[in-house]
């Protein structure tokens, strides 16, 4: 068994959530107010048009850059993803749609505006600015939680996909945890990438990751996904074109008490 030699993640197009939400952040809290919106759980948001534009491009790079045909094509159960899927413009494509690759649950804080948040769970995040890693909105799932759902999916690739090019379409946040668990980041790196003013360092709606055992200098097969690409097509200021080589970090008994004495010692 082993990890598929391709492995494309993408994130959905811009979706409804996406609009009510940036509005939400700079102030504009009325969409939240619609019943319909209200009413309505997440995973059930369509794309706006920007989105489906946004899904076009990405599926033209793709065909381009990696080819049109793949062996094995999974997609979030979630709308906005399932409706990204077939906008790519892969040709055959037969799609496994897969509740494990759904966002990350937001609990009771699901579709509800940055004010609302605010007012109704202030000391929550608060506790988010501690750790936001292993923050957990109320009833809902921290990004560690995430990474759980994304091993279990690892666990599949490793038994069927040894080998094969294989495409994921599913979400933002969900893609952070694929980097966490294939790239063994450590929570640290991931905290100073989220917080990164860097476009580089963002995961954008139709945003590509492409993973490898392909060696992109000499075409020999890797025992493991060892080389990534981060592109974004319609961000071009977001994309890594070149392919950076993944070390999996190891730690000596010095490493680990060097991390252990940059956090203050309360009680001796």
């Amino acid at each position: 068994m082993g990890m598929p030699a391709v492995l494309v993640l993408v994130r959905h197009g811009r979706s409804e959530g996406n609009v009510a939400q940036k509005l939400s952040r700079k102030g504009n809290h009325d969409i939240f107010e619609d019943e319909r919106m209200r009413n309505r759980h997440s995973s059930n948001f369509r794309l706006v048009a920007d989105g489906r534009k946004e899904l076009v491009k990405s599926g033209k790079w793709i065909i381009k850059h990696i080819g049109p045909y793949f062996d094995r094509y999974y997609v979030s159960y979630h709308i906005r993803a399932m409706e990204s899927a077939p906008w790519l413009g892969l040709p055959n494509a037969e799609w496994f749609p897969e509740f494990l690759l759904g966002e990350r649950d937001w609990g009771d804080m699901d579709n509800m505006s940055e004010a609302e948040k605010r007012a109704k769970f202030a000391e929550s995040l608060r506790k988010r600015d501690i750790h936001p890693f292993y923050w957990r909105p109320d009833n809902g799932e921290s990004i560690a939680g995430a990474c759980m759902r994304v091993d279990r999916v690892i666990d599949t690739l490793h038994r069927e996909c040894n080998g094969k090019r294989v495409i994921i379409v599913n979400h933002g946040e969900l893609m952070w945890a694929w980097r966490v668990r294939l790239e063994r980041m450590s929570i640290s790196r991931y905290l100073e990438l989220d917080s990164s003013d860097d476009p580089k360092d963002h995961i954008d709606n139709g945003h590509i990751l492409i993973y490898t055992r392909i060696d992109p200098k000499t075409g020999r097969m890797a025992p493991s996904l060892n080389w990534m690409k981060s592109i974004s097509p319609s961000h071009p200021v977001a994309s890594r074109e070149e392919w950076v080589e993944i070390f999996r970090p190891r730690y000596t008994n010095d490493d680990l008490l060097k991390i252990v004495e940059r956090v203050p010692q309360i009680i001796s």
